[in-house]
């Protein structure tokens, strides 16, 4: 038994500070904390004015990275899931500190949507409260972004992602810590404005608890409690809040009780989101939760181990609202995985990458919704961009390629895939693998075992691919698509050999 068994450990890399999480899991599919580390980074203080990460908050973030990769030291890949947040969202030149990132981990970093990150937090708090199956609504100020979350039992319903968050709010309305009512109305006025855009969705009330959960949401929690305000975060509560922090004037003169050194930076931007978002959406009274989005990345990523993995149900949900022939997803899903199962060494093959070759090849017609004609590049459009749930931006990215890549000009899309440096071996045996499998099930047909396709002698530079010669002869569009993908692939100098005995 290794170091690592019977535990699993998440990343959270937020706009304001930087988490790891580890957690042993119970023989009752429970989950118990063992070690907690929490970072103040402020990533988002980083951004310059053309919104790239500054070369200090790099160094900044990759040092706290390497401290972490200290103590993830002997887990597994499948043990460890980095999820990174609204700041690594909105830096231009996110992808190349991610890939120094990586290797400082050494574990890559997914880039979570607005969605995903309001999905893993209601998740997250659900499991640190009782359960109940009355609605409730979860509100998550971050240091970038604001989640906000209605849901029943474990299940969210409406998930939204509003770009505020206390570190954003804090550097563009209090600059240089100065703390007044003009500063508090401008800054509480334009957390409203945000709200009101998406506050329809919210307009019928029909939850019966508001949970606050993160840094903001215990901070202004315990500054509520300690100062005798309230007994819960509440809206008479925050505004005697901050009356007291107008009375110091500034940031950097903050002697109040409850009020944590690492949190006195951004605690007036909060303030104001929290305020903006009680007082737009006609809230009381809010609840605090312990759990939020690293526990929530925690369960997801328990929920994957145990066979109940999210994304298949959202593949599910695709597959019916585009309409799909699952017969021939399932037909072209099954070659595609026979043939890379041949193609590419057992050693070097990623369950996870598996998995979503086999999603992007059940899925490869969802394009046809929108028109037959270049339906594979409508098809990468929506896969790219829809709200897909549980799958990181990396994967939806993934799956976008391959259908991308599926059909027309080898080149062009390999062309298309260098712009984005991901162009690797095994990615190209994918793509490869699909492919082949579109043109041997053209015909919408199951193929007989008898004529069963067979990789003979792979090689990094080819192999022979053997099929039934009667079968071939009786299937002329096939072998003429087959002799042109294997001159497309002599271009890149993949030699492909086809023996037909």
């Amino acid at each position: 038994m290794s170091y690592a068994d019977g535990l699993l450990a998440t990343v959270d890399l937020g706009s304001n500070s930087f988490r790891l999480l580890i957690a042993q899991i119970r023989e009752d599919g429970s989950l118990h904390p063992i070690d907690q580390i929490k970072e103040i980074v402020r990533l988002t203080g980083g951004l310059d004015e053309n919104e790239k990460l500054s070369p200090e908050k790099q160094a900044a973030a990759l040092a706290v990275l390497a401290r972490f990769s200290e103590r993830l030291a002997g887990f597994e890949k499948n043990q460890v899931r980095v999820v990174g947040t609204s700041a690594l969202r909105v830096a231009k030149n996110a992808e190349d500190f991610i890939v120094i990132a990586n290797k400082t981990l050494g574990f890559d970093i997914e880039v979570i949507s607005g969605t995903e990150e309001a999905r893993l937090i209601y998740i997250g708090a659900m499991h640190s409260m009782s359960f109940t199956m009355d609605k409730r609504l979860v509100i998550d100020i971050g240091g970038g972004s604001t989640e906000f979350v209605t849901g029943v039992g474990y299940e969210p319903e409406i998930m939204e992602s509003v770009t505020m968050g206390c570190v954003s709010f804090s550097n563009r309305y209090f600059a240089g810590g100065e703390l007044n009512e003009s500063n508090f109305a401008n800054a509480i006025f334009a957390a409203r404005s945000r709200v009101q855009a998406m506050g329809y969705l919210f307009a019928s009330h029909d939850w019966s608890t508001v949970v606050g959960t993160s840094g903001t949401a215990r901070a202004l929690y315990d500054l509520c409690i300690e100062n005798g305000f309230s007994d819960q975060i509440s809206l008479d509560g925050l505004y005697k809040l901050r009356k007291l922090l107008i009375r110091h004037k500034n940031i950097n003169n903050l002697p109040i009780v409850g009020l944590k050194d690492d949190r006195a930076p951004v605690i007036a931007g909060g303030l104001a989101i929290m305020t903006g978002l009680m007082e737009e959406l006609s809230i009381q009274t809010m609840t605090i939760a312990d759990g939020s989005l690293r526990e929530g990345v925690m369960y997801d990523l328990l929920g994957r181990k145990t066979n109940c993995d999210l994304r298949e149900s959202t593949i599910g949900r695709l597959k019916k609202r585009s309409t799909l022939d699952v017969v021939q997803g399932d037909r072209v899903a099954r070659v595609v995985l026979e043939l890379y199962h041949q193609i590419v060494d057992k050693t070097k093959q990623d369950p996870e990458q598996t998995k979503l070759l086999q999603w992007a090849a059940q899925v490869y017609e969802t394009g046809l919704v929108i028109s037959h004609n270049d339906y594979h590049k409508h098809g990468a459009y929506i896969l790219a961009n829809a709200e897909l749930a549980g799958f990181s931006r990396p994967e939806q990215t993934l799956l976008a390629d391959l259908v991308r890549a599926h059909r027309g000009g080898l080149t062009k899309a390999i062309d298309g895939l260098k712009n984005k440096r991901r162009v690797k071996s095994k990615l190209l045996m994918m793509i490869l693998c699909f492919r082949l499998s579109v043109i041997f099930n053209r015909n919408r047909k199951d193929i007989l075992k008898d004529h069963i396709i067979k990789v003979d002698n792979p090689t990094k530079e080819g192999f022979n691919l053997i099929i039934d010669g009667k079968w071939l002869k009786q299937n002329p569009l096939t072998r003429h698509s087959l002799n042109e993908e294997i001159g497309e692939w002599k271009k890149l100098d993949f030699k492909i050999k086809l023996v037909s005995p």
